[in-house]
């Protein structure tokens, strides 16, 4: 019945912002539109659960693969891969679509894309959904001189070298390395010292609950295919972010927004999210937001699908009036 009430998945690729951008779309093509901005090491595979729920509900669920990964393009630069670029691959796509304003759902990396989204074009955005990582404005300081005193442990530290990860992640194949990674179940990334972090992360003994070997295979295709130079280079731009978004110091963000916050997720402790959040610090950086906080590790919309598929849905249905309305 969901597949009928939601129409399978589309592929089409836009040239947009000097890129090719693959994206994957489902639900009818009159319907409020979502932009579903996944993380690292992912794709727009990643929700695949939520497009099925957003389509059977009469929205239009829009996954691009970002600039570096799947089929989208993979550029040589790794300047190329500045919030700039990244953010105007998504504004140019709306464009494209001549979509004058959408809904927005971020997770992971795609959850700091999404945050700037709102910050540098709100125009765009007629609301956001967030899980995992929370908006935190320009401070004075670049944040990666905090991740230099968790020390070289610290994965975003190991993957700031070029080609330093990339060697790490080829002494295993990439199935593994994808399983490392969506395995995670401990508090903080951070390896011990003289350890690279791919072989500190625990291989799972037994497959994952909420992945299927086939859907396994998907992603590993991809990153067999691209490699991870790409998704790795949007870390080694977080001190140009840094530098490039001055006008923006400790800007608040405005557009209405809900953040999901994942009890068991990686990092709580080291990024000062967990605090950051339950204290309220981020409620006054997004004066005009919720916070959900639910069980779940970190790939949560895989891992804990329907319940972030409600907690979504819940969210977008305080905005059918003004849909109703437009």
């Amino acid at each position: 019945m969901e597949a009928q009430a939601a129409g399978e998945v589309r592929h089409w690729t836009a040239d947009v912002n000097g890129i090719s951008l693959h994206v994957a779309e489902r639900g009818p093509t009159t319907g409020p539109a979502v932009l579903l901005i996944h993380g690292f090491p992912e794709l727009w595979l990643s929700w695949r659960h939520q497009m099925a729920a957003l389509a059977a509900r009469g929205f239009r669920a829009l996954a691009p693969d970002l600039r570096g990964y799947g089929d989208s393009s993979i550029p040589a630069d790794p300047t190329a891969y500045c919030i700039f670029h990244i953010v105007g691959d998504l504004v140019a796509l709306l464009d494209h679509l001549r979509l004058p304003k959408v809904f927005v759902v971020g997770h992971d990396w795609g959850a700091q894309v999404a945050w700037h989204l709102c910050l540098f074009r709100p125009d765009r955005v007629r609301a956001a959904t967030i899980l995992g990582i929370p908006y935190f404005p320009r401070g004075p300081r670049p944040m990666t001189e905090s991740f230099a005193k968790l020390g070289d442990g610290f994965y975003i530290n190991q993957f700031q070298d070029p080609g330093r990860a990339e060697r790490a992640f080829g002494r295993y194949d990439v199935e593994t390395v994808l399983k490392k990674f969506y395995a995670l179940e401990i508090d903080e990334l951070i390896a011990p010292p003289g350890v690279e972090i791919i072989d500190f992360l625990q291989e799972p003994s037994s497959p994952l609950p909420w992945m299927t070997d086939e859907e396994l295979g998907q992603y590993a295709e991809k990153f067999q295919k691209t490699g991870f130079t790409g998704p790795l280079n949007y870390y080694r731009m977080l001190e140009t972010n840094w530098r490039l978004t001055a006008p923006w110091s400790a800007a608040k963000i405005f557009v209405p927004a809900k953040f999901i916050l994942s009890e068991n997720d990686v990092g709580l402790k080291s990024f000062g999210t967990e605090k950051y959040v339950k204290s309220g610090g981020l409620k006054s950086n997004v004066p005009n937001m919720e916070v959900s906080i639910i069980e779940g590790h970190h790939f949560v919309q895989q891992e804990k699908a329907e319940k972030v598929n409600s907690e979504i849905l819940s969210f977008l249905d305080k905005f059918a009036g003004e849909e109703a309305s437009a």
